[in-house]
């Protein structure tokens, strides 16, 4: 609610505002089923309540719509998710559809991840239920790749800030994972994704 709105309906808690209003809109003779139907909606609404004297002005409905926090809206990736943080929908614009496949990709994945086509589900299930189609557009964004092998995925290697990690990766020097411990095991040549093998140079 802006604080213009605010204002309005904070005036109607005031009595001689509210008795000057109705004079300033003047009085209207209504038919029976027409006062009937007005006052059914103004209870609806919550501005009226019935009270043993009759239907009386609701002041503690309006106080309790003041005391309302606005809701604030998402920004970033976050206005692609859902309530459960599950992408909904995949943004029209390249630039806003890369940046939430980034967000995806630094919460599901580690450096150093050589995984299986069901173990790259199993990291994408939680944010989408259709994951071949959100392992696909990773794919296609480039930060995600086949190995050599074809058989197993890696992520392409970013600049990850940690407070986005969703749980610790596994270090090349072995520190403790979340991760099953497979993955720590050091892959074959035909393993390492190619674009990291093209950085490397003869040993």
């Amino acid at each position: 609610m802006s604080d213009r709105w605010r204002g309005i309906v904070a005036a109607l808690l005031n009595p001689d505002l509210r008795a000057v209003l109705a004079e300033a809109i003047g009085a209207t003779d209504l038919t029976a089923s027409r006062r009937e139907r007005a006052t059914e909606r103004l209870l609806d609404i919550g501005l009226l309540r019935a009270s043993p004297d009759g239907v009386v002005f609701d002041e503690d409905f309006v106080r309790a719509l003041l005391a309302e926090q606005p809701k604030t809206r998402p920004t970033g990736p976050e206005r692609f998710l859902d309530g459960a943080g599950r992408i909904d929908r995949y943004p029209v614009q390249a630039t806003e559809r890369a940046e939430l496949l980034r967000w995806v990709a630094t919460r599901a994945f580690a450096p150093g991840d050589v995984l299986s086509e069901s173990e790259t589900n199993e990291r994408l299930a939680p944010f989408t239920d259709d994951v071949a189609l959100l392992r696909r557009h990773l794919v296609d964004a480039e930060l995600l790749e086949r190995t050599r092998s074809g058989s197993e995925y890696a992520p392409v290697e970013l600049e990850v800030e940690e407070e986005s990690r969703t749980r610790p990766a596994q270090s090349p020097e072995g520190r403790t994972s979340n991760h099953s411990p497979c993955l720590g095991s050091r892959p074959s040549p035909d393993d390492v994704p190619v674009s990291r093998r093209r950085t490397q140079g003869p040993t």
